[in-house]
């Protein structure tokens, strides 16, 4: 008969710990390195929300809670609705903008030889500040020629094809038989082909005076089918000279158009005036008579600018300018999804006889995807806070018209409105319209971090 054997117990050397204890520690431990995040996170984000979205029920003062009557006056204002209006208009535009020129800069970065150079200067604009920006496009813009550098380009290009020269306000010169109606200087009595009809004019500022201006002579005969004459500045710089008489130091006008009007208002002829203020109109009926006029297109304003910060404009042209400074930071975001892309998928499609767009819309696109959907995202977050530019580009007269939420919130509470009720109910508004965006955001992170 067997027995069975068992082990000897081994003494105990001391109590185990209990696991409740272990996880306390373990929790003690995060806790304290959570803590400092946490509580900058409560004091700059948690507790400014919370304050914000109770303040929005009270009066403009404070004092007196008014449930949703805030948010019924943000809904019921043509100033909040002109605010979301250009807002709906931002997130259309402008991340769709920045995205699809990043995207062309990316792919043209990849068959540039000056890479880096591009890349600087297409990234530059991030590096100014957004009020150094607007201050910049404000300037750029300018109505004035002399003053906005846009205009000045599109004025110049339009003298540069213009045949004609504008003097305006110029004036006929009194008791020479030249009169004016309603802006046309013409002769006050008829003349007949073969004559010579001179057109003296004043108040005419020097600096309208083209700089190809020379000395005014006297015409040359003309003959039986012509009229000629000179159409001159009668003023001499310093005085003197006899008024209606070509003389020296008198200017011709050139760049003049010249109608000879028959007795049916029909125009017969017409002529340019040259450098010293001359012309000839040809082709006349030998046997008729005519009015020399100067018509009045000569004497309007000429080529002048847009008025691009007008409420028409406005805007387009601070669009314009977030797209300046934000397409560096789509190029550089996509630029980094094509460097990771595996090159040899685009060459594979080559060589099967795919050609560039295709293998742009069929493999580098759907590639791309990802990160173009983070940048597109991105920037709706951005534009939605926008406030610097907004604020600093449009003129008084033009900032309604460009009003966007952030302008508007600023505005009621600490612009002068001083209602922090109202304000911090768009607060709340504009922080409902971010949040899809960071959530979706969020969701795009993750999921990359899982693959």
């Amino acid at each position: 008969m067997t027995t069975a054997v068992t082990a000897p117990e081994r003494p105990r050397t001391g109590a185990a710990k209990p696991r409740s204890s272990n996880r306390l520690k373990r929790g003690l431990i995060i806790a304290s390195f959570l803590a400092p995040a946490l509580i900058v996170l409560g004091a700059l984000v948690a507790y400014p929300i919370i304050f914000t979205l109770v303040r929005s029920f009270y009066d403009r003062a404070g004092e007196e809670f008014i449930g949703w009557g805030n948010y019924v006056t943000m809904f019921t204002s043509e100033t909040t609705f002109t605010a979301i209006r250009n807002n709906i208009l931002w997130v259309l535009v402008a991340p769709a903008v920045c995205t699809i020129l990043g995207l062309i800069f990316a792919v043209l970065l990849q068959r540039l030889k000056w890479k880096t150079a591009f890349r600087l200067i297409i990234f530059m604009p991030m590096a100014i500040s957004m009020l150094a920006a607007g201050v910049i496009f404000r300037g750029l813009f300018q109505e004035n020629p002399e003053l906005g550098a846009v205009n000045a380009a599109i004025v110049g290009v339009q003298n540069a094809f213009s045949d004609s020269a504008s003097y305006p306000g110029a004036k006929p010169r009194q008791g020479v038989g030249i009169v004016e109606d309603a802006g046309i200087i013409a002769t006050e009595s008829t003349v007949a082909p073969g004559s010579v009809a001179d057109l003296p004019l004043i108040a005419i500022r020097q600096d309208n005076v083209p700089e190809d201006a020379a000395q005014a002579v006297v015409a040359p005969p003309p003959e039986g089918n012509q009229i000629s004459g000179t159409v001159f500045l009668d003023v001499v710089r310093g005085g003197g000279g006899e008024q209606g008489v070509i003389g020296e130091g008198k200017s011709g006008l050139p760049g003049i158009r010249v109608d000879a009007v028959a007795e049916d208002g029909s125009v017969a002829g017409n002529a340019t005036t040259n450098p010293d203020g001359t012309y000839l109109i040809e082709g006349l009926d030998p046997g008729g008579t005519y009015r020399i006029a100067l018509p009045a297109s000569n004497f309007g304003e000429g080529a002048q600018g847009v008025s691009w910060l007008s409420s028409t404009f406005i805007n387009a042209v601070v669009i314009l300018s977030y797209v300046w400074i934000w397409a560096g930071f789509a190029m550089v975001m996509i630029s980094s999804g094509l460097s990771a892309m595996d090159p040899s998928l685009q060459e594979a499609a080559r060589m099967d006889g795919a050609n560039e767009w295709r293998v742009f819309t069929r493999i580098t696109a759907p590639l791309l995807a990802p990160v173009l959907v983070v940048v597109f995202v991105t920037l709706i977050i951005n534009v939605l806070k926008i406030f610097d530019l907004v604020y600093v580009i449009p003129p008084g007269a033009s900032k309604p018209a460009a009003n966007v939420i952030a302008v508007e919130m600023w505005t009621v509470s600490f612009g002068g409105g001083n209602h922090y009720g109202l304000g911090s109910a768009l607060a709340i508004l504009l922080l409902v319209l971010v949040l899809p965006s960071m959530i979706m955001n969020i969701r795009r992170f993750r999921e990359e971090r899982s693959r």
